[in-house]
């Protein structure tokens, strides 16, 4: 229902408008000879629609004569300033029916009426219905856009195209038109989809578009032709990923404009390509702009055409893949254990240096180690070895035994009256056993 009453006052009110014929108190004198047309107005409903022209108002009071305040508008056109005066009396934008380029005019005039709701709607009116128009002006909206502080919405529209869709933009421009900034925005942008040399021959191109009087052929410039081309291009040269160039491509379109680039950067080009394979790049210094994008639909539209030759491969490949990771992973597990051993041997060698001497006449003498690996087996051969090194007779008998076979025959024999079966047969369960 309260829309309705709106709608109501709405009409109301620009039925006052159009009956300019009387109760009016004002006139706006808009556009430059010979486009001039004299607009009658209402001062109560200027004066709380515009900041801007209620402080044009506050200077131009009618005197008590009865004489109308005038006031003149020169840089808005008289038809785009009907459109604004409807809104200001009506409250509704009437932009469908409204030429592209008009409604470009309707955004900067009302910005300059400070009318701050009616520069939002229109640049939501452009972003939402006009987006491929604007994609084919870009270069009349970027400009538009960075000009005037007010508009943001726009200024975030074009810096997003940039950022997402470089190389459209860059192809949809008329190069002689357009700014520094804007050329300077696309050549530094990593997404930009283009091989470099033909991101130099646009910017040369440019370059060129800005010195009318020179020619294409650079083989006929003069220094001072060469000194105006440098001067035009100095901010954008540091943009130009040179290093990304084939050597074919640097000897082809960058020497004969060599007078322009800085001498540094000349002999380091020089030096880097001049071993070069005629298609090579200098990959150790190449850095080139981010092309996963393309790949990605290149692969796509693969995927679409061979379905079935993708979905046979890729299994293939995930597994191979599968396979070198889990070697890989296996090798430095290994690599990771002999570190570590070799790290902890060494730390016990240095705390126990009879460790070390131990080892190193093991590795001298093979029956030792021998031995000792036996002695791990077997329990009784340990128990006896640790009996020998805790009593001295012990090690001695041993040792002469060792060296009188005879005697060790002695002991043999000795045992076996004892126990009356020879030391190789079964030992008796218990001692209480051979007593008896």
């Amino acid at each position: 229902m309260s829309y309705k009453f709106l709608q109501k006052l709405s009409q109301n009110l620009l039925e006052i408008f159009e009956d300019d014929e009387e109760y009016y108190d004002i006139t706006i004198e808009v556009g430059n000879d010979p486009y001039v047309k004299i607009f009658r107005a209402h001062m109560v409903i200027l004066n709380y629609r515009s900041s801007y022209l209620r402080r044009i108002l506050s200077t131009n009071r009618r005197e008590n004569d009865g004489t109308l305040v005038q006031i003149k508008l020169p840089n808005i056109l008289p038809e785009i300033f009907q459109i604004i005066l409807r809104y200001i009396y009506g409250g509704e934008p009437t932009l469908k029916d409204c030429d592209n380029l008009d409604i470009i005019k309707i955004l900067v005039a009302a910005s300059e009426l400070n009318i701050q709701e009616l520069v939002i709607y229109t640049q939501s009116f452009l972003i939402e219905h006009k987006t491929n128009w604007m994609e084919q002006n870009f270069n009349l909206i970027y400009q538009t856009s960075f000009e005037n502080n007010s508009f943001l919405e726009l200024q975030k529209y074009c810096t997003d195209l940039v950022s997402k869709t470089p190389e459209k933009i860059f192809k949809s421009l008329d190069l002689s038109s357009i700014s520094e900034k804007l050329l300077i925005s696309l050549i530094q942008n990593d997404n930009l989809q283009m091989r470099e040399i033909e991101v130099w021959e646009n910017v040369l191109k440019w370059g060129l578009a800005q010195n009318p009087e020179l020619s294409s052929d650079p083989s006929t410039y003069s220094k001072e032709d060469f000194n105006s081309l440098k001067n035009t291009l100095q901010k954008c040269i540091p943009f130009i990923r040179f290093y990304d160039l084939t050597s074919k491509e640097f000897s082809d379109y960058i020497l004969p404009y060599k007078e322009i680039l800085s001498e540094e950067l000349y002999m380091d080009l020089l030096k880097t390509f001049l071993n070069l394979h005629p298609n090579s790049k200098p990959t150790h210094k190449s850095n080139s702009r981010i092309i996963e994008k393309r790949l990605t639909t290149s692969a796509s539209t693969d995927n679409e055409k061979e379905p079935s030759s993708w979905s046979s491969v890729l299994p293939q490949t995930s597994s191979s893949f599968d396979s070198w990771d889990l070697r890989e992973k296996t090798k430095k597990t290994d690599q990771t254990s002999d570190s570590w051993n070799l790290r902890v041997k060494t730390h016990q060698e240095s705390k126990y240096p009879w460790r070390r001497e131990s080892t190193h006449q093991e590795s001298k003498n093979p029956q030792r180690t021998e031995s000792t690996h036996q002695e791990s087996k077997n329990p009784r051969i340990r128990e006896s070895t640790h009996q020998e090194s805790k009593n001295p007779r012990i090690r001695e008998s041993t040792h002469q035994e060792s060296k009188n076979p005879r005697r060790t025959e002695s002991t043999r024999q000795e045992s076996k009256n004892l126990w009356g079966h020879s030391s190789t047969d079964k030992e008796p369960d218990t001692l209480g056993c051979a007593v008896n």
